[in-house]
């Protein structure tokens, strides 16, 4: 019948935006950021990422921030491939994700984005171009160091737990522990860190085994040794600079290599939570924001 939505098919909404026609930028290429970039770019929307120059990603083999070193990168089927401004609406005509080096935001004006999100993880820490309410119609941001109704519109929890991907429309996600999270029992020892500053070099892979106590790289000489046994998950680019304590690598004691090419539980989880934000944003009028639970949370 004239009208109807295809067998299988819901017929969308005639007051229903085309999600093409929805452009959100993307601040931060990391692991988080690829995986909410990834869902939204699977839901139809139109998505730009920015990067800064020499991005210190771990988890390269499920990072759209690998295009800025590569040119292109390719996450679960979807490819992200760094361009210049110029070549931005080329790029997202042809469905794929650009990013470009911007960390100041310059292109901002020229972007026009509806929503803005900040996936840089910077947890509070300063940065030269900080997110503000006013640089989008609707702005989000993941982890600590936001407010809602401050300097985001809302804010999505990161921390692994009962609340992770959870939205919240006032006040801020749980701060920053320091302490990495747990994997089949492991945290800290699971994390590689550098014992100085200086230029870290490795010549290991994404993807490979390793032993306890087994070299992986070094900075300046110092070596830098695996603390477990498992498969290397997450390694810096060789040849960039470091600081003594950065985090230069991961291993997962799990020891599957799958896990290192695909995107993460924890991801998906928060992209979710800023898929449910995001749509909130478009169909607000029709389903109210939920009231967020009292701070602080009840223990775990």
């Amino acid at each position: 019948m004239r009208g109807e939505a295809p067998r299988g098919e819901t017929q969308r909404p005639r007051t229903a935006p085309d999600p093409r026609s929805v452009r959100i930028l993307i601040r931060g290429g990391g692991d988080l950021a690829t995986g909410v970039g990834w869902r939204l770019a699977r839901c139809g929307f139109s998505v730009v990422m920015t990067e800064i120059e020499r991005p210190t990603v771990l988890r390269r083999s499920v990072a759209f921030a690998e295009a800025i070193y590569e040119g292109e990168t390719i996450v679960e089927g979807i490819r992200a491939r760094r361009i210049p401004p110029a070549a931005i609406e080329a790029v997202l005509s042809t469905g794929e994700i650009p990013i470009l080096v911007d960390p100041e935001l310059a292109t901002l004006p020229r972007l026009s984005p509806r929503i803005l999100i900040d996936a840089r993880m910077l947890k509070g820490r300063l940065d030269d171009r900080p997110t503000r309410l006013e640089d989008a119609p609707f702005v989000v941001g993941l982890g600590p160091g936001f407010d809602a109704g401050t300097d985001v519109h809302v804010v999505v929890e990161t921390q692994r737990g009962h609340h992770l991907g959870r939205v919240l429309y006032h006040g801020s996600a749980s701060p920053d522990t320091g302490r990495p999270g747990v994997i089949a029992g492991e945290s800290e020892r699971r994390v590689l860190r550098a014992g100085r500053d200086g230029i870290f070099r490795t010549d290991r892979r994404i993807g490979t085994t390793v032993q306890a106590g087994e070299v992986i790289g070094d900075v300046e000489g110092m070596p830098v040794r695996a603390q477990i046994s498992g498969i290397v998950r997450g390694l810096l680019h060789t040849g960039l600079p470091v600081r003594r304590r950065m985090k230069l690598g991961d291993i997962d004691p799990r020891g599957d290599p799958a896990y290192c090419f695909t995107i993460s539980d924890k991801s998906l989880a928060v992209a979710g939570g800023v898929l449910e934000a995001v749509l909130h944003s478009l169909f607000g009028e029709r389903s109210p924001a939920l009231p967020t639970p009292p701070r602080p949370f009840p223990s775990e």
